[in-house]
């Protein structure tokens, strides 16, 4: 038994010792695919990683976004300007006083005037260089303007403020350079205190990472990384900012493969664009070009010596040496890279001592440009999506050049705050202001907190305009000499219509009363609705429909008689392109917010050029302009000159529609037209008219822009005559009731007044003839 139970036994053993001899086989077996799998996704993998290092290194690196320019100012003798305007000027540009105002972006008082150093500044039509100036202001005007050389200067364009950005998703700004536009201390000390074996390892440094973990070892804490620029470059690049041995490995991997495909120049001047080194709101600053701009207002080549090593030191953290929230930490880090730049030989010490004797001298924190006129980047916006993809406008780095006037703007802003502050909050504005000329829109204002970049109701809000229909209507007549002129007599009698739900109509004046027979003149001045109803009805509604889109704004499809007292719809801007054919004497420019667009280094894409059409004769717009200028001085605007400073002429029309649901003003002088609306989101009643409440915002910022008095000079085509009050015929300056009006020379009405017609005899007796003909005051 014992013998069978052996030999069962044998045959297990030797099965057993059998399967342990195969076990090494096997696991060859299956090591060697294994194995080969591993070395296959790892080379795939590494293909994947030099791929994507290759794609976005060898393509589009950035998404660089728009930057939005204001118009630049432009100094001379003559131009008007004030102290304060210029001031805004300077602030908006981020110019600083300083005692050396040889330094760009600085001046001083010198004297009486000032003495001011511009900054170079690449425009669309050519390259303006440094000029160092001195220039005088008095009585509102530029008085003198001479170079430090004493000779006088014709002209001097300041570089224009940035006022926003037009961002893509990331909110990244950066202005790229090239190494060679780096001034030499500055890379040299960059790769001295971020990484001095840059131009020997190969992209990672194994003396790097161990000097590192040495120091951190006897800190016990974090004191130093050991990462290369490459590594840096590749964790900003391509990476996110997890902290992972796995990201650690995949930085080291595409450092290393970043450094078999590109030369060490390429890398270096991709890091410099790259680097992470201020905030500005929600703006990010990337790269040494756009931070230098930032921080000091100054191009990357002109910067100090200590302001180079102030963007050295914020590598290491720009928040933690933020030097306007922590100036004594970024001083610390700012001086111990000046001893660092010294120790390496790439200044000598003297050097070092005195640029860590100076100041930090950064700007002071300002507001996030998108965020200070957000109307106005809305409507610029809006003008370039016509010409551009917008994914362009967010990473093609263009530079856009707009028609905004900061002071004109600031003005504009200060008026709507100051008249809405101690106004229920449901009370809305919106304000346009346009260079009667170009058509450029200088200002624009669509919210009553002009910094909100919600709603923009100076393009959006499209309102019934009120009585500012009005000048079209007389305009339309007027232009029609032989029929009607500023002395011509319109009844103001009741009258009885039938409205758009054919429903009896019985329009009103404002005040409810009737007056029997007014002149042309005074019931636009007066803003009378039934001798301007009763006009418009002999003229027929399509003259005056055709009259409204001539001067530049759209008309309802139908047309019924309430369109000639202003149930039409429209916006302020809208508004203000009808009005700016007026203001042009006949001339009809398109409303423009930008004036050029180039790529960022400047080579030219677009220029917008002025386009003017002759919409009117300047005969008829004139008389038109004459009887709103009756309305600022006798008429709905009167009130306005306790606001707007003595003597100016302007002209201008009130508008309110029913229930006083929405205030109007538009008006203008001879170079600048504002247009200003206030009114209530849900269209319930403000109990403001045109006169009480947008024209007193409209007098308060035309008392800072202090525009130039309209000319009541008549131009060629019209004459001044004597027209009586009551009867609508020629008079004379001696008679009672006789009013000198502009009329269209040999239109004006050849009845007389008996105490006229006796003095034109004594004159033509006395051989004076018409001797007030081409007159008018």
């Amino acid at each position: 038994m014992a013998a069978k139970k052996k030999r069962r036994s044998s045959p297990r053993g030797k099965r057993g010792r059998s399967r342990t001899r195969r076990q090494p086989g096997l696991l060859r077996r299956l090591f060697l695919p294994a194995a080969l799998m591993v070395v296959l996704a790892g080379g795939g993998y590494v293909l994947w990683l030099d791929h994507t290092v290759r794609t976005q290194f060898e393509g589009k690196r950035w998404s660089v976004p728009g930057t939005v320019y204001a118009r630049p100012l432009e100094l001379y003798v003559g131009q008007p300007l004030t102290p304060a305007q210029l001031q805004l000027e300077l602030e908006a540009l981020g110019y600083r006083e300083s005692r050396d105002s040889r330094r760009p972006g600085t001046w001083r008082q010198s004297g009486p005037g000032l003495e001011v150093s511009s900054r170079p500044f690449t425009f669309w039509d050519g390259v303006e260089g440094q000029q160092r100036f001195r220039m005088t202001l008095s009585d509102g005007q530029v008085t003198a303007l001479r170079g430090l050389d004493g000779q006088d200067l014709p002209l001097v364009r300041l570089d224009p403020a940035v006022i926003g950005h037009i961002y893509p998703g990331h909110r990244e700004d950066r202005l790229l350079v090239r190494l060679d536009q780096v001034p030499a201390t500055l890379v040299a000390g960059m790769l001295v205190v971020e990484d001095r074996e840059f131009f020997s390892h190969f992209g990672v440094s194994p003396s790097s990472i161990a000097r590192a973990a040495l120091a951190n070892l006897r800190a016990g804490r974090v004191v130093q990384g050991g990462s290369t620029i490459t590594q840096q470059l590749v964790k900003n690049f391509y990476l996110s900012s997890e902290r992972s041995y796995w990201r650690k490995f995949n930085e080291a991997i595409m450092a290393v493969l970043l450094e078999l495909r590109y030369d060490k120049e390429a890398i270096l001047e991709t890091y410099l664009n790259e680097v992470y080194l201020a905030q500005d709101g929600e703006r990010a600053i990337h790269g040494v070009g756009l931070a230098a701009q930032h921080l000091f207002g100054q191009e990357l080549e002109r910067l100090s010596l200590e302001q180079q090593a102030l963007l050295i030191a914020l590598v290491r953290g720009p928040s933690h040496y933020h030097p306007n929230r922590h100036p004594e930490r970024a001083m610390t880090r700012r001086n111990l890279v000046l001893d660092v730049m010294a120790e390496q030989g790439v200044i000598t010490g003297e050097q070092a001592r005195a640029a860590a004797a100076r100041p930090l001298d950064v700007l002071p924190p300002r507001g996030r440009p998108r965020e200070n006129y957000p109307a106005f980047m809305d409507l610029v916006q809006r003008h370039l999506e016509r010409d551009y993809r917008r994914e362009d406008l967010q990473s093609e780095g263009l530079r856009i050049f707009t028609t905004l006037a900061p002071a004109i703007q600031r003005a504009t802003e200060r008026a709507v705050a100051s008249t809405l502050a101690d106004k229920p909050d449901a009370l809305q504005a919106a304000a346009v202001m346009v260079d009667v000329d170009s058509g450029e829109v200088t200002a624009l204002v669509g919210d009553r907190n002009p910094r909100y970049a919600g709603f923009n109701r100076a393009l959006d809000a499209r309102r019934p305009v009120g009585s500012l229909i009005k000048p079209a209507v007389y305009l339309a007549a007027l232009d029609q000499p032989s029929r009607w002129g500023l002395g011509s007599l319109l009844e103001d009698v009741p009258l009885s219509l039938t409205d758009e739900r054919g429903r009896p109509w019985e329009p009103r004046n404002f005040d409810r009363e009737f007056r029997g027979q007014v002149l042309l003149v005074d019931a636009l001045a007066h803003s009378y609705n039934i001798p301007t109803i009763r006009l418009g009805q002999e003229l027929g509604l399509g003259t005056v429909g055709r009259t409204v889109e001539r001067l530049g704004a759209p008309t309802p499809r139908t047309l019924y008689p309430s369109f000639l007292i202003g149930t039409g719809e429209l916006s302020p801007v809208q508004v203000a392109q009808m009005y700016q054919t007026l203001a042009s004497g006949g001339y009809r420019t398109p409303l423009r917010s930008v004036r050029a667009v180039t790529r960022q280094d400047g080579t030219p894409l677009n220029r917008y050029a002025l386009a003017v059409d002759r919409a009117f004769e300047p005969t008829s717009v004139q008389l038109v302009n004459q009887a709103l200028v009756q309305a600022m001085q006798r008429g709905t605007g009167r009130s306005a000159t306790t606001l707007l400073p003595p003597g100016l002429v302007v002209a201008g029309k009130t508008g309110t529609t029913d229930e006083t649901r929405d205030s109007w003003f538009a008006g203008f002088g001879d170079d600048v037209l504002g247009v200003v609306w206030l009114g209530r989101d849900d269209n319930r009643p403000t109990g403001f008219t045109g006169s009480s409440g947008a024209l007193p915002v409209w007098a308060r910022a035309m008392r800072d822009i202090r525009p130039r008095p309209y000319k009541t000079t008549l131009v060629a085509g019209l004459e001044a005559v004597w027209m009586d009050e009551a009867s609508g015929r020629r008079s004379a300056e001696g008679c009672d009731g006789a009013r000198l009006l502009a009329y269209q020379q040999g239109a004006a009405p050849e009845q007389w007044t008996s105490c006229g017609e006796r003095y034109a005899r004594r004159e033509e007796r006395s051989g004076v003839g018409n001797w007030i003909r081409g007159l008018f005051r």
